[in-house]
């Protein structure tokens, strides 16, 4: 039988498209069912799954009707294969922040600036993460190590502080975490030089972009000089000003922010310029 999909014959002369060979079926039927149960099957039948698939792709590649198939199922094993190593090597990595928690071989001290206690950390992971934690813990002849073996963030309060130090210890935070110290944390990111922190709070806020928190993200972008997330914020303001502008919020960011309510001002211009010009 003429199969729609293998055939060697013109697109054009082709059976209809509901008519493929036993061959084309079993593999389509084969990803399907792969594809379908992908996830309970693998986390019940791991190494079942890994026969399975290096069986799929034994018989594809003595028959060249379904390659295709074989193709896909080997990168379905690849990714696989890849997550099983992200997996685990997040598991590794995890050990800091056992680290960090229970106090393991500590060597300085990490003080908010409330009068909360201080939280004790490692000299030499935030050297690595941050260049500026590099160069303050960093003494010579001219400059004196911190003084009481005590390094203060006064920008951060207790809860700050915790977050920002779980952070560089793990490269993650708990979502409620993130919603609740976003803002301090980019600035906290801005100030210490900490890139992947900045992207992770960038990536948050546009996650999280809406009417009631865009003149809090513009605020935050134009603080720490981020060009691209302060365009988005202020493109988002312009396009939805009713609901923005007429609020008591607006009135108090006004207030502290005359440049940025300028800079509003003229974008809402620019956009009703560019809209009768296309009309």
């Amino acid at each position: 039988m003429d199969c729609s999909i293998c055939s060697a014959m013109p697109f054009i002369l082709r059976p209809p498209r509901n008519t493929i060979c036993a061959a084309c079926y079993e593999g389509a039927r084969t990803i399907i069912t792969l594809t379908t149960n992908k996830v309970d099957h693998i986390e019940n039948t791991k190494g079942s799954d890994n026969k399975t698939i290096t069986g799929l792709l034994s018989a594809s590649s003595s028959n060249p009707s379904i390659k295709g198939f074989g193709n896909a199922l080997k990168w379905v094993k690849e990714m696989k294969e890849m997550e099983e190593e992200s997996k685990e090597k997040l598991n590794y990595l995890s050990g800091f922040v056992v680290a960090l928690r229970d106090h393991i071989h500590t060597d300085i001290l990490i003080k908010p600036g409330n009068d909360a206690p201080s939280i004790p950390a490692h000299r030499a992971l935030l050297a690595a993460r941050s260049d500026i934690f590099k160069n303050i813990l960093d003494s010579d002849g001219c400059k004196a190590p911190p003084s009481n073996n005590t390094i203060t963030l006064s920008e951060l309060n207790y809860d700050e502080l915790e977050c920002l130090l779980e952070f560089l210890y793990s490269g993650d935070l708990a979502k409620e975490k993130v919603e609740k110290h976003v803002y301090s944390l980019s600035i906290a990111a801005d100030k210490y030089e900490i890139p992947f922190l900045q992207k992770f709070c960038e990536n948050q806020m546009l996650g999280s972009l809406n009417t009631s928190n865009a003149l809090d993200v513009l605020e935050i972008s134009d603080t720490c000089s981020n060009t691209s997330l302060k365009e988005t914020a202020l493109n988002f303001i312009v396009k939805n000003m009713e609901d923005i502008v007429f609020t008591a919020r607006f009135d108090a960011f006004a207030l502290k922010n005359p440049h940025l309510t300028v800079q509003i001002t003229r974008a809402s211009f620019i956009d009703i310029k560019n809209r009768r010009l296309n009309v």
